[in-house]
């Protein structure tokens, strides 16, 4: 898994069949350090995730584990919403500082 920023949402008309439906975000993946990283990708949500909250993205074949998807032609899926990244006893990240 990564974690990764929604930034926004990706409105499609014409898609496959198979993906009406299901609601596509704009996510800007995140590193160790809690760094933005220059890297987008679009991902099916499945969790209800909204923009700049930070969220966790299951890909490859993971992302067709996720109950309805088996059959979806998805290789990224919002999989959590995060509400705390710790790394060696040091806060990263924090959902509820973000909204203060």
């Amino acid at each position: 898994m990564q974690v990764a920023k929604v930034r926004g949402t990706v409105v499609s008309t014409q898609k496959d069949p198979s993906l009406r439906g299901v609601k596509l975000l704009l996510l800007q993946l995140v590193d160790e350090d809690g760094n933005i990283l220059p890297q987008y990708e679009v991902a099916a949500d499945s969790v209800g995730a909204g923009v700049d909250e930070w969220v966790l993205v299951s890909r490859g074949s993971a992302a067709r584990q996720v109950t309805g998807n088996e059959q979806r032609p998805l290789d990224a899926v919002v999989v959590a919403i995060i509400d705390t990244i710790y790394v060696e006893d040091r806060l990263i990240y924090s959902k509820k500082d973000q909204y203060q």
